[in-house]
């Protein structure tokens, strides 16, 4: 990890116990992990992994979980966090400690423009940050701002997961991301956020990119879309058809996705 993240850490180890991980998720410093899934809600029974790998719970309370995933040797630890940048922050710092080979982000996004469909896989070119809590993160100063700057991925390891999943017949679309702070007032907010010209809208993604960085750790974000301000394409409120689409590419196509990415050697190559 980066020594910004090394401070966090131990900034946050001064004023509570050893161990974060394991007293949150269930996960342990002795295990090297394949990879770390990180989901806002989902959890992998809630995408039906359990009928293609063995899954134990860890640690479940209201809002955040911890799982382990097994399948052909390979071991996956899932953390169910809540919605938001500071959430993801909060729980992938307590993480740091950890030894996992590839990070990968499951979540939804809404879409700001036509052509998006629910149920069309995305991955962010770049993210726009709409929150406060990359401050925290980034600058030495919280009367500084990180407010609104681009954050971009290592595309590196981005095309080599379109390129995954391509191979198994999948598209996964490049687009750019506004991440919001609240969902409820984004659309009292939408105007003025459409002029920031993004593809789509959703809450953790410049954060999960910059988290990536100081973990030094490759990471890819994969969002279902789940509604399209755009097109008229309600978050509440789908048609039958619309749910039937959105279900094949959370329960079908992330599960796919994140054991290929797993089971790949592209970061060896």
């Amino acid at each position: 990890m980066k020594d910004r993240l090394k401070q966090i850490v131990d900034a946050f180890h001064k004023y509570n116990s050893e161990h974060m991980a394991y007293q949150a998720f269930g996960l342990s410093e002795d295990v090297v992990y394949d990879a770390l899934v990180v989901a806002p809600s989902f959890t992998p029974y809630r995408l039906q992994m359990n009928d293609s790998c063995k899954i134990t719970t860890l640690r479940e309370g209201s809002y955040i979980g911890g799982y382990l995933m097994e399948k052909d040797g390979r071991k996956i630890a899932w953390i169910k966090i809540g919605s938001s940048a500071g959430n993801l922050i909060d729980h992938l710092a307590l993480c740091a400690e950890l030894s996992f080979k590839k990070l990968i982000f499951i979540g939804a996004v809404g879409a700001l423009k036509e052509g998006f469909e629910v149920g069309d896989i995305c991955t962010p070119a770049y993210a726009i940050s709409g929150s406060q809590a990359d401050t925290y993160l980034l600058r030495d100063s919280i009367r500084e701002t990180a407010l609104f700057s681009r954050v971009e991925p290592d595309m590196r390891f981005v095309d080599k997961v379109i390129r995954l999943g391509e191979e198994k017949g999948y598209t996964i679309r490049k687009a750019s991301v506004f991440c919001t702070p609240s969902i409820a007032l984004e659309y009292l907010h939408l105007d003025e956020i459409k002029r920031f010209d993004t593809d789509l809208i959703e809450m953790e993604t410049s954060s999960f990119y910059r988290m990536a960085d100081l973990l030094e750790v490759p990471g890819v974000a994969l969002l279902v879309v789940s509604d399209n301000s755009a097109s008229g394409v309600a978050l509440v409120g789908r048609t039958e058809e619309q749910q039937r689409k959105y279900d094949d590419g959370r329960k079908v196509i992330l599960p796919d996705m994140i054991w290929a990415i797993t089971n790949s050697c592209m970061m060896e190559e």
